[in-house]
């Protein structure tokens, strides 16, 4: 048993939270001036300047150690912050936020599929319970034969959010244990950054931004205020949280926490945006978190034997 428990889940709970904020912080500025792409650049490029500092501190000069992940840490990059983020942001130009998420968090269930097809894991009778329960939640996500039909370019976005939270998953499984958390995810973000400015630079993506004031939480007010909500609460109150709650939780189990995150992003898009799901639609979320707990669950069953990575981390990436 780890010490100091209720700490951990506070925290844990907290990251879960604050991460749950960034779409409503996005959809005032990506129904506004600003392309979605640009969105990403600037709450990833933010976030890795602020926690530059404390992962240099936690890297101690071990410079080796760096360079043994430089390609652990492009690939967690590119999909797990360029890819992912990318895709929530523009699913939520046409999704509500709770939906986004929802179809993004099917990322876990592709992570059982990949396990088994590439590594020959087979998954057990709890995990393919969990997968298919998720899978029916999204049929009531989706609300085919509803009146308010999804639009197909946000679900296929939300997919695709989907598959870099699944890499996202399996990289963070795999990490070096001397790689400090808080280095990963600095170092993450810093190249997602990087990687979308310069296609951007090159015309590949729609780097699009603006200084007119934004409507947000009914208010008029300045585009400073959503993107410093999107880069401090967002991202560096967020991940810095669920890494000192993963320490505390162990990756597993802080990881299972985080599901409250979709939770808390449909509640708050419906205080703050007036958004709110379909009582259908409700319905497969609730399905859809039921599967993912219940592949959680049988991680959690399966890991008890196995010694616990004190070192990883696991916060969810919205």
């Amino acid at each position: 048993m780890r010490e100091r428990p209720g700490v951990g889940l506070g925290l844990a709970l907290l990251s879960a939270l604050t991460f749950a904020t960034s779409g409503t912080f996005a959809r005032p500025l990506i129904t506004g001036d600003w392309s979605a792409e640009a969105v990403v650049l600037a709450r990833v490029g933010i976030a890795a300047l602020v926690l530059a500092v404390p992962a240099l501190l936690a890297l101690r000069g071990r410079w080796p150690v760096l360079r043994r992940n430089a390609g652990t840490l492009v690939v967690f990059g590119l999909l797990g912050v360029a890819l992912a983020q990318a895709c929530f942001f523009n699913a939520v130009r046409y999704l509500p936020v709770g939906v986004a998420l929802l179809l993004e968090y099917l990322g876990i269930v592709l992570v059982v599929g990949w396990m088994w097809l590439v590594h020959g894991q087979r998954p057990r009778l709890l995990t393919v319970a969990g997968s298919l329960t998720a899978l029916c939640g999204l049929v009531f996500v989706l609300d085919l034969t509803g009146a308010g039909r999804l639009d197909l370019v946000g679900v296929l976005w939300g997919l695709g959010a989907g598959v870099g939270l699944a890499g996202y998953f399996v990289i963070a499984g795999r990490v070096d244990p001397a790689l400090p958390s808080v280095v990963m995810a600095s170092g993450g973000m810093a190249v997602g950054a990087l990687v979308l400015l310069l296609l951007g630079l090159v015309g590949a993506l729609p780097l699009r931004a603006g200084t007119a004031d934004v409507s947000f939480a009914g208010h008029e007010m300045s585009w400073l205020v959503p993107i410093a909500g999107l880069s401090l609460i967002a991202a560096v109150v967020a991940y810095l949280t669920g890494v000192a709650g993963a320490r505390l939780l162990g990756a597993r189990l802080s990881s299972f926490v985080g599901l409250t995150e979709v939770m808390f992003a449909v509640l708050i898009a419906w205080l703050v945006l007036g958004e709110l799901p379909s009582a259908v639609q409700l319905l497969g979320g609730a399905l859809i978190v039921a599967g993912v707990a219940l592949v959680r669950v049988d991680e959690l069953r399966g890991g008890r034997t196995e010694p616990v990575d004190e070192r990883a981390d696991a916060p969810a990436l919205a």
